[in-house]
C-alpha cells in the first residue's frame, strides 16, 4: 500500500496538471473567441483542444488503471487470508491444538476485518486524488506576498498629492532592468504627461505609480513618505486610475460607478455621472443605473464604458490620478465628449497621463519623455517641440504626417 500510495500521487498530480493546461487552452480560446473565427482558426483551435482533451483523458485512464489493478490485487490477498486460516487452523484442528469453535471464531475475525480494510483502500484512493489537487491550490494560497503593508507602516488618511521618484530602479526580470535611474519630482495638482515610444516604460512607470510593484532601487515618495511605509489601504482610496482598457463588471451601471465607493447614494452617483458625461446615456438605458451591463461591460459601446469608469473615478475622488491612454480608440465626437469628462476629473488633482495621440497633452504643465527605460526630455510642450533633434519634437513631427496622411485619404474618397 506505502509503493501504491506513492505512485498514485505521482500520477494524480499529472492528471491534475493535465486538467489545469485543458482549462486554460479551452479559456484562452473563448476568450480570443472574435479573432479566432477572424483568421479562419477554428479547426486549428479544435485541434489543439483536442490534443488537450486527448491528454488529459490519457493520465486520467493511466490512474484509473492503476487503481483498478491495485484494488483487485487486496480483494485477492482478503481472499487468500480465508484460505490460509482455513488451512492452518484446519491443520491445527487436526492435530487437536485448536477446537473447532476457535477456528470458526478465528474465520469470522477476517470476515469482520475485510470490510474495514476494503473501506480504508477507497479512502487511500480519495485521499491521494484529494491532495494532489489541494498541493496545486496551496501552491497558490502559500505564494508569500510581494506587496503588503511593512510592519511600520504610517496611516495618511489625507495626502496633498506631491510625488517623489528618487533613482528609481526596476525589472520584471531580476537579470533584466527596464527603468534606469527615474528621479522626478511633482507638486499637487501639477498634470504630468508621459510621452515615448511603445516599449519605453511609460506603462512600467504607472505599475510603480500605483504599487503593482516595487522598486528593485530607490523610492517613490508621496507628501515625502517612501509609498512602502503608507498603509495600503490609505493609498488605494486616494489614487484613482483610469485604463485603455476600462474593465466592467458582470452587474448593473450603479454598482460599477459606485465600486471605489459601495456606500455612496444614487445623488452622489448621477453627479459623477454627469461630470462624466455619462448621465445623458445612462437614463435611455431600458432599467436606467439599474441595466446589467454584461460581461466585461459588453452591452455598452467602447466610449460608453470609458466614460463610465471615469464617472467611477470621479466618485472615488482620488488626490493623484493617473490615465493610461484614456481617449484611445474612440470616434472624434467619444473624445471630445471624453476629454471633457477628464477635465473635470482632474481639476484639483496631481495627474500622471499617457496618449499617443500628442494633442491630449498640450495642457500638461509638464512633459516627461521616456527613453530606454530613462528620462531623455522634459518641459512644457512649447519648449520641448522647439527642441532641434528632441524625441518629443520627432513624434509631433512623425504624428503631423500620419495626420496628413488621414487628410488625403479622407479627402480621395
Amino acid at each position: 500500500v506505502r509503493w501504491f500510495r506513492k505512485r498514485m500521487h505521482r500520477v494524480w498530480s499529472r492528471v491534475w496538471h493535465q486538467w489545469s493546461r485543458m482549462s486554460g487552452t479551452l479559456n484562452g480560446i473563448l476568450q480570443g473567441e472574435r479573432v479566432v473565427k477572424a483568421f479562419r482558426g477554428e479547426s486549428r483551435e479544435v485541434d489543439r483542444f483536442n490534443r488537450r482533451i486527448a491528454d488529459l483523458s490519457r493520465t486520467g485512464y493511466e490512474a484509473e488503471s492503476a487503481w483498478s489493478s491495485f484494488f483487485p490485487v487486496v480483494l485477492l490477498t482478503m481472499a487468500l487470508s480465508g484460505v490460509v486460516v482455513l488451512a492452518v487452523g484446519g491443520k491445527a484442528v487436526f492435530d487437536n491444538r485448536m477446537s473447532l469453535g476457535e477456528l470458526t471464531a478465528f474465520i469470522a475475525y477476517v470476515g469482520m476485518l475485510r470490510e474495514p480494510l476494503m473501506m480504508l483502500q477507497r479512502l487511500m484512493d480519495w485521499s491521494t486524488r484529494a491532495l494532489t489537487a489541494a498541493e496545486r491550490v496551496f501552491e497558490v494560497m502559500d505564494t508569500p506576498v510581494e506587496i503588503d503593508d511593512a510592519p511600520d507602516a504610517v496611516a495618511m488618511p489625507k495626502l496633498e498629492g506631491r510625488v517623489s521618484f528618487r533613482d528609481v530602479h526596476f525589472g520584471y526580470d531580476k537579470a533584466r532592468e527596464v527603468m534606469h535611474g527615474i528621479s522626478l519630482d511633482v507638486e499637487p495638482g501639477e498634470m504630468i504627461g508621459l510621452v515615448g515610444h511603445s516599449g519605453a516604460g511609460k506603462s512600467t512607470l504607472i505599475n510603480l505609480l500605483l504599487r503593482f510593484y516595487d522598486p528593485t532601487r530607490g523610492s517613490i515618495e508621496f507628501d515625502g513618505v517612501d509609498v512602502r511605509k503608507i498603509r495600503l489601504d490609505d493609498f488605494r482610496r486616494q489614487v484613482g486610475v483610469v485604463l485603455q482598457e476600462s474593465y466592467l463588471f458582470p452587474g448593473s451601471v450603479r454598482d460599477n460607478i459606485s465600486y471605489g465607493r459601495p456606500e455612496a447614494s444614487l445623488e452622489e452617483i448621477v453627479a459623477a455621472a454627469k461630470a462624466a458625461n455619462a448621465h445623458s446615456f445612462i437614463v435611455n438605458f431600458p432599467d436606467g443605473y439599474d441595466s446589467y451591463v454584461g460581461e466585461r461591460g459588453q452591452r455598452l459601446s467602447g466610449g460608453e464604458r470609458q466614460r463610465i469608469a471615469i464617472a467611477r473615478a470621479i466618485l472615488h475622488n482620488p488626490k493623484v490620478l493617473i490615465l493610461d491612454e484614456a481617449t484611445a480608440s474612440v470616434d472624434t465626437e467619444t473624445e471630445r465628449m471624453i476629454q471633457e469628462a477628464i477635465d473635470n476629473l482632474i481639476e484639483g488633482r496631481t495627474v500622471f497621463a499617457i496618449a499617443h495621440r500628442l494633442s491630449t497633452l498640450r495642457n500638461a504643465n509638464r512633459l516627461v519623455v521616456i527613453d530606454k527605460g530613462k528620462i531623455a526630455e522634459i518641459g512644457t510642450h512649447e519648449e520641448l517641440v522647439t527642441k532641434e533633434g528632441g524625441i518629443y519634437r520627432k513624434l509631433v513631427e512623425m504624428q503631423q504626417e500620419v495626420n496628413k496622411l488621414r487628410e488625403n485619404y479622407v479627402e480621395e474618397d
